[in-house]
Parts: structure tokens; sequence; C-alpha cells
């Protein structure tokens, strides 16, 4: 990995847009705004700073919540929730999706399934999705044992079956390994369920005290990820299979902390975890004139 970063330097710079990074992973004042860090030639198409109102923006984001009553994937042990200020709202100019070690009444939430953390997934799922772009999240993550939040992209098609659609990890933490980011693409010929996912993992100091820009440049040759404008990962369309390569259809961005499951669980969920909560300062996403979708 280390020789393809130097190979890729050029790349970097002009995809990650290379500049100084040393006021980007501070907490700021909501008042502040941070700069944008898009490439030259891209073009905001989503953003949300969330400076505004006390909950998500319906128009902008969704919840995930169809497997509540069945549990979710991964054997993760959180029930999502659907518009509840305990584990989504705005605070101070920042998103805070927040996990909390609790149960739930059932005559008011019907479909949870019993389960004893509760958690949210934001999407943007039949709101907006884009094919290709640069996109940037600024973010605190949580850091306790048995968390696992998680900056992420799936197709918008909802019959595309995983993982022959793809998916595109942009940050991923497990609390048992502190600070530890990782990066990961999956695809029908490259996926965790065989192992042959193609993924980096990398420190990321006080990931979990301070924001830190996490981000992710999709064109129709390859994927260049980075944090605070530093290239990390790069996924290259070597082939025209769509097994290999599947992005060229619209995808959309998730917000999400699970609970436990067959990785972020591995060391166990300790209680002392919780209440746990990533904070976003901003989403941002660009893309050239050419990639805009037209309706």
């Amino acid at each position: 990995m280390r020789s393809n970063i130097r190979l890729l330097s050029p790349i970097a710079i002009v995809g990650l847009g290379i500049c100084s990074a040393s006021a980007s992973s501070q907490t700021k004042p909501a008042s502040v705004i941070e700069p944008d860090h898009a490439p030259a030639g891209y073009a905001l198409v989503f953003g949300d700073e969330f400076n505004v109102g006390t909950m998500p923006d319906p128009a902008k984001w969704d919840y995930a919540t169809e497997r509540n009553a069945d549990g979710w994937f991964n054997q993760e042990k959180q029930y999502y929730a659907r518009a509840r200020p305990e584990n989504s709202r705005i605070e101070n100019g920042n998103l805070i999706i927040e996990a909390r070690a609790e149960s739930l009444d059932p005559v008011k939430y019907p479909d949870w399934g019993g389960q004893k953390y509760t958690s949210t997934r934001l999407l943007t799922r039949g709101k907006s999705s884009w094919t290709y772009g640069f996109f940037e999240v600024r973010a605190k993550i949580p850091c306790g044992i048995g968390t696992w939040p998680a900056i992420w992209t799936l197709p918008e098609d909802p019959k595309v079956i995983w993982p022959n659609g793809g998916e595109i990890d942009i940050m991923e933490h497990v609390g048992f390994v502190a600070g530890e980011v990782n990066q990961t693409v999956h695809t029908k010929a490259f996926n965790f369920g065989n192992g042959s996912q193609k993924t980096t993992k990398f420190q990321v100091v006080n990931a979990c005290n301070a924001m830190h820009r996490y981000q992710m440049l999709w064109t129709s040759d390859f994927i260049l990820m980075g944090v605070d404008d530093q290239p990390k990962f790069m996924f290259r369309k070597l082939k025209p299979d769509r097994a290999r390569w599947p992005f060229d259809q619209p995808q959309h961005l998730l917000l999400n902390i699970a609970v436990g499951g067959s990785w972020g669980g591995q060391k166990g969920i300790r209680p002392d975890a919780f209440p746990a909560k990533m904070e976003v300062d901003y989403v941002r996403i660009y893309q050239r004139a050419a990639e805009v979708k037209k309706p």
C-alpha cells in the first residue's frame, strides 16, 4: 500500500485537494463553517451542515428500520429508531447519532425485536443518490468496545442483492481497536463473505476525541479514499466486469452506529461504552457537471 500511495500522489493531490489540515481535526463552534476541500471542477450537489432545527432534515434523510423486528445483519444487537431524539438529533451545529443501552416499550415501538440497545441508521435512500463524485463527511466517532460506527454507501436500486451492486465503506471503526479506521470496497468478486474484500486500515490520531474529514473520490476509473486530505486507499477499475467493478450505478449514503455483531462484537460489548455518540459536523457531496443526474 505504501508504494501505491507514492505512485498515486499526483492523483491524490488533485483528487483530495491536499492542503493544510491544521484546523480540520479541531472541534469548531457551530457558527464557523469549515471551508470547501473539493477538487477543482467539482460543485456541491448535496450538503447538510446540521445548523438548522433539532432533528435530521426529512427532505434529505430517511431512517433504516426494516430489520428491527427480525434483527439486523451480521448478528448486530441494536434496534434502529426512527426520528427518536434520544438516538438522532441536531445539537450545537452537529448531527448526533447516539447508541444507548436500553430496552423499549413494545406498545410504543411495535417493531422492537427485543434488542437491549438502540441506535439510528440514517440514509439518503429515496432522497438523493449519486454515480461518481467527491464525498466528504467531517465527524468524530465513538471508541467504546462493542461500538461499530460507519460512513458508507450502498446501491440505490432496492432489487440489487448484496454484494452484487457493491458497497463502499468510507469509514468503519470497531471500538476494540481504538482509533483504527478501515476503508473498504465490497463487490461480488471481493467481499468479506469469502475474505477477499479490498481494504486498508490505519490509525487516525484522536479519531474519538476530534473531528476528522473522511473523504472519497469516486470516478469511472477508480475509487480513492482518505482522511484529512491524506490518501489511504485506492481501488481501480481494471476490467469492465461487474463482479469486480459494479460502481457505475447510483449509490446512497448511510451514517450509523451498530452495536456488537460479527465484527464489532468480537471482544464483547462493554457497558461503559454507552451512551456512544457519533458527531457529524457536515456531509458534503460534489460532482463534475457531466456527472450530475438530470431530472
